[in-house]
C-alpha cells in the first residue's frame, strides 16, 4: 500500500468519469482514475465504445462512439489526470475520510483517497440469442434515443422485445424513423394502460402476442430479421427486421462495492440526482448511470460528472484538505 493520499479517485471511465477528472485536473486536483479493464465484458468507455455514429452530443455533427470516448480520455490527461487501465476489485470507505483516508483496492494494490468519484454505469441486460454478440450494433441495441435515429435504422422494419412501459416508450419512439415497428410479447402487455393505448393506438406498431424470440438473422455482417415462435400455436416462422432493441432494462454496476453505499431496490446508488451527487458515505460521489436509471445518456453522464467533481473540490475545501 502507498502512502500517498490522493485527492479524488475516479472510478471507470465513461462520459461521467471523464468529465468529472477534466473539472478535477482544471481544478489542480490531480485525479487518479481506474478506467476498468473488460469490465463486464466491454472496454474501458463501456457502451460508447460499442457504439457505431453518435449525433446527439453537442459539438459533433458526426462522430464515431470510440472516437468520442477517445477524445474525452485524451482531454483528460491533457488536464492532469493520471489514468490506470486497471479493474477495481474493492474498496474500503471510511466514515472520516478527512482523517483516516477511503481505500480504492486494485488487484494486490491498496490506494489511498479523501474523496472517491464512482462512475461504474449501468449495463444493459441481454437475452443471449444466438446471432446477439454478432449484430450487436449491426442491427441489436439496448437504446432507441441512443441509436434509433441512426442511418441503418432508417426506413426499416424494427423489433422492439418486452412489454412493459420502457419497450412501449421505445416503440413510440422509433415510429419516428421506421417504416413499422413490431412489439413482442411473450403474454400480456404489462405497460401502464396510458402506454398500451398510445402502442394500440399507433399505426406503425404491430403488437405480436404470445410470440417469443429465438434468433437474430443476418448476412454476416448485418441483422436481417428474426426467428420468432407462437407460444399458443407452436408455430415457429422468420420476419424481416432491419433491428432489434431491447428494452428489459439495465444492471447497475455496483457489485464491488458490497453494500457499503445506499441503493434502491434495483442496485442504482441513491443521490439527490438532480441536486447533488453526494451518496451516503462522506466523501463519496456518483455520477452517470450508475445512479440514473431514467435518462442514461451520454450528456447526461457528462452533466453529473462535473457536478460530482465541483462537489468533490468543495468537500475538501471545507475541510482544508486542499
Amino acid at each position: 500500500m502507498s502512502d500517498t493520499i490522493h485527492n479524488v479517485i475516479v472510478i471507470w471511465s465513461w462520459p461521467a468519469g471523464h468529465t468529472a477528472a477534466i473539472y478535477a485536473g482544471r481544478a489542480l486536483l490531480e485525479p487518479v482514475m481506474f478506467e476498468w479493464w473488460m469490465a463486464g465484458g466491454v472496454a474501458a468507455g463501456w457502451q460508447l465504445t460499442t457504439t457505431t455514429e453518435v449525433e446527439n452530443y453537442p459539438g459533433f455533427l458526426h462522430i464515431q462512439g470510440p472516437e468520442l470516448m477517445l477524445k474525452m480520455r485524451e482531454q483528460s490527461t491533457h488536464n492532469g489526470t493520471t489514468i490506470h487501465t486497471k479493474t477495481v476489485d474493492a474498496v474500503e470507505f471510511s466514515d472520516d475520510p478527512a482523517d483516516t483516508p477511503h481505500k480504492v483496492i486494485v488487484w494486490d494494490d491498496v490506494h489511498l483517497a479523501r474523496t472517491v468519484i464512482i462512475t461504474t454505469g449501468a449495463t444493459a441486460k441481454r437475452l443471449g440469442l444466438p446471432g446477439e454478440e454478432t449484430y450487436r450494433q449491426n442491427g441489436v441495441s439496448a437504446c432507441a434515443v441512443c441509436d434509433g435515429g441512426l442511418p441503418i435504422f432508417r426506413d426499416k422494419h424494427l423489433v422492439v422485445i418486452w412489454w412493459g412501459d420502457s419497450a412501449t416508450e421505445e416503440a413510440n419512439y422509433l415510429t419516428k424513423f421506421a417504416s413499422k415497428v413490431t412489439m413482442l410479447v411473450r403474454k400480456e402487455m404489462r405497460a401502464s394502460k396510458v402506454m398500451q393505448e398510445r402502442v394500440k393506438n399507433n399505426p406503425k406498431i404491430e403488437i405480436l402476442y404470445h410470440h417469443e424470440w429465438k434468433e437474430i438473422l443476418g448476412d454476416g455482417q448485418m441483422m436481417t430479421g428474426m426467428k420468432i415462435w407462437n407460444n399458443e400455436t407452436d408455430e415457429t416462422m422468420e420476419i424481416e427486421a432491419g433491428g432489434l432493441f431491447y428494452a428489459i432494462g439495465h444492471k447497475p454496476n455496483t457489485g464491488f462495492l458490497d453494500g457499503q453505499i445506499d441503493t434502491d431496490d434495483a442496485g442504482y446508488i441513491n443521490t439527490q440526482w438532480h441536486m447533488s451527487t453526494k451518496t451516503n458515505k462522506p466523501g463519496v460521489f456518483a455520477a452517470g448511470d450508475v445512479q440514473d436509471k431514467k435518462y442514461r445518456q451520454a450528456i447526461t453522464s457528462a452533466g453529473t460528472g462535473c457536478m460530482a467533481a465541483l462537489e468533490a473540490e468543495h468537500w475538501l475545501v471545507d475541510r482544508g484538505l486542499i
